[in-house]
């Protein structure tokens, strides 16, 4: 039989790829024509493909009557109304993928997951796919690395959380079923990943806000960590986490504190102070009050050298009321308030927990190797908490003899029990995690995998993690923990002001400033409301409609004139910025025409805009309250530096 290879169709498609996926492409022209894949014309004339399976049985990739057909009936039931993506479990020649991208007019992402270089080779030499290889909706995965398969899909997180959808290849899934069934599994825990990241993201960015507003004062009278920079190059560190294997180890801390720099997770600071061990560094970056517990009833002397790493979002009670040195993280939102000069200062990347924060201040410091204690990632021994955390003190009044610690940490792995999924420990054999904490694994795999330092896992229990080295704290501590840190590594905490005052006056004038900025937004936001009613009633007359929306573009230069200000309203209405992008998404999926068109996208309008009033009022109501604190802060600290140390201004 004839084949049905193609130069033309091949350039074509090439070319496209090139422009979106340059690896790949190289790859495809590297391999050149398919070698496994006979291209054969259908009896309609399309391009089918037929290859070997593994039980040595000829297979055909698509219909030897009418490919295209088949394709069509393929996607017919496929939800796309429902989706913004979906992930195609077999290339093929690509029939079905272009009468999918079809279906959902052009607009839908689609995921190609196909491990075969000859299969896609074969595609390109066959079927014209360029038109959707060009529109920049279509992505590879050809491989089932976690860490690929983040990188790639990273762009579209948000478009995959508001639907996706599995569209199965049968003829595909035959030759290569695990690895279909390992990318379905990597795909739904990253959008499980991504759905959490959001939802929590959304959940608390009020919060978050007015945390980090209350901490501008702090944020402006506490030094950076610029000074940290690579400050402990070389040295090994230790981060304490408060898993349930921490129990095993932890007075060994006491040994090791001379010749390893300890960095514990606020959950453990009382913990070992208990045992007269004092971490260097203690990490926070809650946003709820509870935190404030992990701190409290501690002996400000103790604390005089244990130096606080937090985010900005971290409750104001914490950070208020530590009475050691404090170093607060570069924000976006702290830039927002007080202009990129006045908040300037390094950060650290963003992490789901205190124990990612605590990672990448390992990373600045310059620590090598990172050693990892007490971070289970999972129900070690049944157990949610190592034993003395301030949660357990929190449940003291319910103990009795029918009622124990291990009863109640049995009672909180329950209550998650829709969420339960199992993992392999560090000895191979299964434990349970939940989804929250495996999404905390994925990140950290990610992480460990472009770390530029050693990562030993000395936890001696909880989830096996990729890109580390297993060993027990004993053996870590013989091979790294060799030499005592020299002590000029710990001068900076005498040099540095701590508490400094002299850049509060600017800090409150500029945050009053950007007050003005946020009522003038919502006083044009009310007024384009008014006018987008109006709008309503005018869609059937386009005279009448053309010369009023002149007022609508007056009021939306009005708004950009304050550019950040209105990203600093966006991020107290994020829900909202999620409910327009999904109205926007059915608006090109359905274009509907004429005053229908006009009429959703207004009400579209009139809804967002709504919303962000809502955030500018409640923006205005922070900005009260953290105007407040700068007042509080400038009569305790007038204009010059205070606390224990003075010196000149961080």
């Amino acid at each position: 039989m004839e084949t049905a290879l193609s130069n033309e169709i091949y350039l074509r498609n090439i070319r496209a790829l090139w422009r979106t996926d340059p690896r790949l492409a190289w790859q495809i022209d590297d391999h050149g024509e398919p070698q496994s894949v006979r291209v054969l014309p259908a009896r309609s004339g399309a391009p089918t493909g037929l290859v070997t399976d593994r039980q040595g049985r000829s297979l055909y990739l698509h219909s030897r009557h009418d490919p295209a057909a088949e394709a069509d009936r393929l996607v017919a039931s496929v939800p796309v109304d429902d989706n913004e993506c979906f992930v195609i479990c077999g290339l093929g020649l690509g029939h079905h993928v272009r009468a999918l991208f079809d279906r959902t007019r052009r607009e839908g992402l689609l995921l190609i997951c196909e491990p075969n270089l000859d299969v896609i080779a074969a595609a390109m030499f066959s079927v014209d796919l360029s038109a959707v290889l060009e529109s920049g909706r279509c992505t590879f995965l050809t491989r089932t690395a976690k860490d690929e398969i983040h990188a790639r899909l990273d762009p579209w997180n948000t478009t995959m959380i508001l639907g996706t959808h599995f569209v199965a290849h049968p003829p595909s899934e035959r030759l290569a079923p695990e690895f279909f069934a390992a990318v379905r599994a990597a795909v739904t825990d990253y959008i499980a990943y991504c759905r959490t990241s959001v939802v929590t993201a959304v959940a608390n960015s009020r919060i978050t806000c007015k945390n980090i507003a209350f901490n501008l004062p702090a944020y402006l009278s506490t030094p950076p960590i610029d000074p940290l920079r690579n400050r402990f190059a070389g040295l090994p560190a230790i981060i304490v986490s408060a898993g349930p294997s921490l129990r095993r180890n932890v007075d060994r801390l006491a040994d090791l504190r001379d010749r390893a720099v300890l960095i514990a997770v606020q959950t453990t600071l009382k913990p070992l102070l208990a045992r007269g061990i004092r971490p260097h560094f203690v990490t926070s970056l809650d946003f709820h009050e509870v935190s404030r517990s992990f701190f409290q009833g501690i002996d400000p002397a103790a604390l005089a050298e244990v130096h606080l790493v937090a985010e900005p979002k971290a409750t104001w009670h914490v950070i208020d009321e530590y009475p050691g040195p404090v170093s607060l993280l570069d924000n976006s939102f702290a830039r927002l308030c007080l202009g990129d000069t006045l908040a300037a200062r390094d950060g650290l990347k963003g992490g789901a927990t205190v124990a990612h924060l605590s990672f990448y201040l390992a990373e600045y410091l310059g620590c090598d190797p990172i050693i990892f204690l007490g971070q289970d990632l999972a129900y070690t021994d049944h157990l949610f908490y190592t034993p003395g955390v301030a949660h357990h003190e929190a449940w003291r009044p319910e103990l009795n003899r029918f009622v124990t610690i291990e009863m109640k940490e049995w009672e909180r792995i329950v209550r998650r029990r829709n969420i339960l999924r199992k993992v392999r420990d560090i000895h191979g054999t299964e434990i349970y995690t939940d989804e929250t904490l495996f999404t905390y694994l994925e990140q950290f795999e990610g992480d460990f995998a472009r770390s530029p330092a050693r990562v030993i896992d000395a936890t001696e229990g909880g989830a096996r993690k990729r890109y580390t080295s297993v060993m027990t704290l004993a053996e870590a501590a013989r091979q790294f923990c060799t030499r005592p840190i020299p002590p000029d590594r710990f001068d900076y905490l005498r040099r540095l002001a701590w508490r400094d005052g002299r850049r509060l006056e600017a800090g409150r004038a500029a945050l009053r400033k950007r007050a003005e900025a946020v009522r003038e937004i919502r006083d044009a936001s009310s007024a384009c409301i008014d006018v987008l009613k109006e709008l309503m009633t005018l869609t059937d007359r386009p005279a009448e409609f053309n010369r009023r929306l002149a007022r609508v573009d007056d009021l939306r230069a009005r708004m950009q004139r304050h550019e950040q200000t209105y990203r600093m309203i966006s991020m107290m209405s994020q829900h909202a910025e999620l409910r327009r992008f999904r109205a926007d998404r059915s608006l090109q999926r359905h274009r509907p025409r004429g005053p229908e068109r006009a009429k959703r996208q207004l009400a579209r309008d009139i809804e967002f805009l709504s919303a962000m009033i809502e955030g500018a009022d409640t923006l205005l109501q922070i900005f009260d309250q953290a105007l407040a604190r700068f007042d509080e802060a400038i009569r305790r600290c007038p204009s010059h530096a205070c606390g224990p140390q003075g010196g000149p201004p961080p």
